[in-house]
C-alpha cells in the first residue's frame, strides 16, 4: 500500500487552489472547476468542491470543519519561507520554531482554517 494523497473539501476551490499554489510554488492541475491537484514528488494535495461530496456519500464531508489534521510539507528553509509568506498568510499559528524532535517548524492556517506545517529537519534536509 502507498499513501498518495489527501483531499480537502472546500466551498471555494479557486481560492484554496490559489492559496496553495502561492505557498508551495507548485502549479495546480485542474480536472474541472470542482477539482484540482497540487502534485509534489512524494504526494498530492487534492482540492475539491462541495459538489464532489455526494459522489462518495452525501453529507460525508463538510468544508472548513477540520480541527484534527495538519497538512505537512518538507521545505528547504522554514525561515526563508516564513519571510516570503509574511504579508500573504493571514493566520500564522507559530512563527518558525525548533521543535523538541528536531524539526524547525512553521504553523499557519489556510483560508478554510486547516492547519499547515512547513518544516525543515534541524541541520537541513
Amino acid at each position: 500500500m502507498n499513501f498518495v494523497s489527501i483531499r480537502v473539501i472546500t466551498g471555494d476551490v479557486a481560492r484554496l487552489v490559489d492559496f496553495y499554489e502561492r505557498v508551495t510554488a507548485v502549479r495546480a492541475t485542474w480536472a474541472n472547476e470542482d477539482f484540482a491537484e497540487i502534485r509534489t514528488a512524494s504526494a498530492t494535495l487534492a482540492i475539491a468542491g462541495t459538489r464532489t461530496v455526494p459522489l462518495f456519500a452525501p453529507g460525508s464531508a463538510h468544508p472548513a470543519a477540520n480541527r484534527s489534521v495538519i497538512l505537512e510539507f518538507l521545505v528547504d528553509d522554514v525561515d526563508r519561507v516564513y519571510r516570503n509568506l509574511t504579508g500573504f498568510v493571514a493566520d500564522f499559528v507559530n512563527e518558525p520554531t525548533t521543535m523538541p524532535w528536531g524539526n524547525r517548524s512553521l504553523l499557519f492556517r489556510d483560508p478554510d482554517g486547516n492547519l499547515v506545517n512547513f518544516f525543515t529537519p534541524q541541520g537541513g534536509r
